[in-house]
């Protein structure tokens, strides 16, 4: 896959807060920040409504954010990356994603939020010129199933989501400017 450089400075992941919804498919936006902190060895520390721990990727400072708002007020976490300079070209939000398969990673620099409230609330926040990495978890047959598919938990174990995080990882640093 040829992959475009990006300025990126923060990395938000969508999911929701709490325990009951940690290995989740609506959550592998966190569970991807999860493993890259756990590689570079970074903590999390609570702010205001959202998680943060920085990185080093490429030599690069790197604020990595999981909004504690649930996933349809992800938003709210944007006026305080703007007041740190952070801008919207500046920010890769990793999100769940019905229309690829299980483990299917595609990047996108802007466009529309194709019904996900995640981010749909970050471009009410900021326009839609960030860019994503959509991470696939696949439909269920029925579309009335969807809002109880996506806070459903994986059906296999750790091990095998560990396949599917090292990818994104991977795609995430080859791709930071």
């Amino acid at each position: 896959m040829q992959t475009q450089k990006i300025p990126i400075m923060a990395i938000i992941g969508l999911g929701n807060p709490g325990p009951q919804f940690k290995h989740t498919r609506h959550n592998i936006g966190f569970l991807v920040l999860d493993k890259i902190a756990e590689n570079y060895g970074a903590s999390w520390q609570s702010k205001d409504m959202m998680e943060v721990a920085t990185v080093r990727i490429n030599d690069k400072p790197i604020v990595l954010v999981k909004p504690q708002t649930f996933m349809n007020s992800s938003g709210k976490v944007i006026p305080q990356l703007l007041k740190k300079g952070i801008k919207p070209e500046n920010i890769l939000v990793v999100h769940d994603e019905l229309e690829l398969p299980v483990g299917k990673l595609k990047i996108r620099l802007s466009g529309s939020a194709k019904g996900h409230n995640g981010l749909k609330s970050i471009i009410e926040q900021c326009g839609d010129k960030f860019a994503r990495l959509s991470f696939g978890i696949d439909r269920p047959l029925n579309k009335s199933d969807v809002p109880n598919y996506v806070l459903q938990k994986f059906s296999w174990g750790l091990q095998e989501l560990e396949q599917y995080l090292e990818p994104a990882l991977e795609l995430i640093e080859s791709i930071i400017e």
